[in-house]
């Protein structure tokens, strides 16, 4: 009787220890989801859908950024990349992790293990994961020049304020297909954040900043820092040639 009490104490224990530690989760992610969380706007396709895309990019003098054939960077402190814009190739550093990526020839990807090439099936596993990498981490810096990216759709959103928004939404490729973005400008129509509504976020419309420009060597505006709620997301060691 007095081990099946014990049991039954251990049991309660456990229960109130996982619904003390689960409860303030779901209770905060619910007060961030009724807080953030937005419906998709609906926009119009028009010809001045395109003209904002395109003061955006003037904002930016995207000419600047195409006539970059060369990007370096470290994202989060975590992932470092040496993308060759004009060969289409980057190389993808993460622990003791490269990854050689060909974006015209597939075939010819590698990945290696310090010095040492891998051979065996984890060898596509890590092409896989370099790969999703460069498609997040590479849209964190260069996101606005991808507005006429094929498969992109541009609606013009009219705001409460009165003002207008760009929303994009990437119809094909990248890792996460069907994204769409609501683009926040100033003025001039140099981006100041966008919001967000992606397959890997639960809440949708969640906004970050776009705030925090450097002007690199070869003149392109790329960012340095966004902020999301509380979040921060470091790009640094950027070097373009």
């Amino acid at each position: 009787m007095a081990k099946k009490t014990s049991i039954k104490k251990i049991g309660k224990i456990i229960a109130g220890a996982i619904i003390f530690l689960t409860l303030p989760t779901f209770l905060f992610f619910g007060f961030l989801y009724f807080k953030y969380n937005e419906e998709l706007p609906l926009g119009l396709q028009d010809k001045q859908a395109d003209a904002l895309a395109y003061k955006m990019l003037d904002a930016l003098d995207h000419k600047k950024y195409e006539a970059t054939d060369y990007i370096e960077w470290t994202f989060k402190k975590r992932h470092h990349f040496k993308w060759n814009k004009e060969e289409r190739t980057c190389q993808v550093y993460w622990k003791n992790y490269k990854v050689d990526l060909n974006f015209n020839d597939p075939s010819k990807n590698e990945a290696y293990l310090g010095e040492t090439k891998i051979e065996t099936s984890e060898a596509e596993e890590l092409i896989k994961k370099a790969t999703d990498y460069f498609n997040n981490d590479s849209f964190w810096l260069v996101a606005p020049y991808k507005v006429f990216d094929a498969g992109t759709k541009r609606s013009l959103v009219t705001l409460d304020n009165g003002k207008h928004a760009l929303l994009i939404t990437y119809t094909s490729g990248g890792s996460t297909p069907g994204d769409s973005y609501l683009w926040l400008l100033d003025d001039s129509g140099k981006p100041t954040s966008f919001k967000m509504w992606t397959s890997i976020l639960p809440i949708d419309g969640l906004e970050a900043t776009w705030s925090d420009w450097t002007t690199t060597e070869t003149g392109a505006m790329l960012p340095t820092f966004h902020k999301m709620m509380v979040l921060g997301l470091e790009i640094e060691d950027i070097k373009t040639k």
